[in-house]
């Protein structure tokens, strides 16, 4: 992928460059699109934000399956619901405990025109309901409690080994609750099982880490399911 004509001064100043040249499969580097998030956060981008190259894969798949509403569960400064956004049919939901992180991400929204089609939420996995969707998106929200104080991006919310079990138990749950039909991607796992009853239909290894989407089967049609269908 490649910027054609576009030059690195338009790219910079100009959020529509920045998206029409998604939409044309002239992919930006992060580091293009990281210039529209706030200067705080741009230098965690490499080890907590979505590549790009991750969300246009999965808007890819979001669209070949006809899936509506997405639910991306710990997502940080927005990044990946914005750029999939740029590149996919469906509504986004962001849920984030963070609140300056769920600010950022509401004035990505805004610079890219896409309040309409995504909501972010201020709120603690597993202490409200979470909202219903065709697809969960997770990019393991939930290592940062194993991390070194080092490799946090603060000390404003609880981080433990505690919260970490707890809070994969709470996904886990989460997946077998949901209706038949759910898909879930994951991009570097989310660190806990799936039910049997969910069927992998996507994967890619080519991507800095895996990215993987599964569906639940309904009870009928436990018959493993080929990859591209």
């Amino acid at each position: 992928m490649t910027w054609g004509d576009v030059t690195p001064v338009e790219v910079r100043s100009s959020p529509r460059v920045v998206a029409e040249a998604l939409r044309s499969g002239r992919l930006p580097s992060d580091r293009v699109f990281d210039r529209f998030l706030p200067d705080e956060l741009r230098a965690w981008s490499g080890q907590y934000w979505t590549p790009l190259v991750v969300a246009a894969r999965a808007a890819e798949w979001l669209d070949q399956l006809n899936v509506q509403t997405v639910v991306d569960i710990g997502s940080g400064a927005g990044k990946f619901c914005v750029a999939a956004a740029l590149l996919a049919n469906a509504r986004f939901i962001g849920i984030e405990q963070r609140l300056r992180l769920v600010e950022a991400s509401r004035q990505l929204a805004g610079i890219f025109e896409l309040n309409e089609r995504i909501a972010f939420l201020h709120s603690t996995f597993g202490e409200a309901p979470m909202p219903k969707a065709d697809a969960y998106f997770m990019y393991n929200p939930f290592g940062e409690n194993l991390f070194g104080f080092q490799d946090r991006l603060d000390d404003d919310v609880e981080l433990c080994g505690a919260r970490y079990l707890r809070d994969v138990a709470a996904v886990e749950q989460l997946l077998r609750d949901a209706s038949g039909g759910t898909f879930l991607l994951t991009y570097n796992g989310f660190g806990g099982a799936l039910p049997a009853d969910y069927r992998e239909v996507r994967v890619d290894r080519e991507l800095p880490s895996v990215l993987r989407m599964w569906r639940k089967m309904e009870k009928a049609n436990l018959a493993p399911l080929a990859p591209g269908k």
